[in-house]
């Protein structure tokens, strides 16, 4: 499910949402349904080294290992 940006026309906040099929976005200050979406900046794949490193670290700690190689999860479990 995708997450949009919008910002309110009735209080001004801006605010991600995470609509789902035809659910109507409300604003999460107001409650208005007076919302603008906005263009955003897609996400930038995780190619960077500090970030992999950081996923994989939270995921060994959570006990998910599908992000390593197979030669990787050896070394971890």
């Amino acid at each position: 499910m995708p997450i949009f940006e919008y910002q309110c026309r009735q209080c001004g906040n801006a605010c991600e949402l995470l609509i789902k099929g035809e659910q109507i976005p409300l604003c999460s200050h107001c409650g208005s349904e007076a919302l603008d979406k906005q263009i955003s900046l897609p996400a930038a794949k995780g190619k960077f080294p500090g970030m992999i490193k950081a996923a994989r670290s939270q995921a060994a700690r959570e006990g998910h290992f599908s992000n390593y190689s197979a030669a990787e999860r050896k070394k971890v479990q």
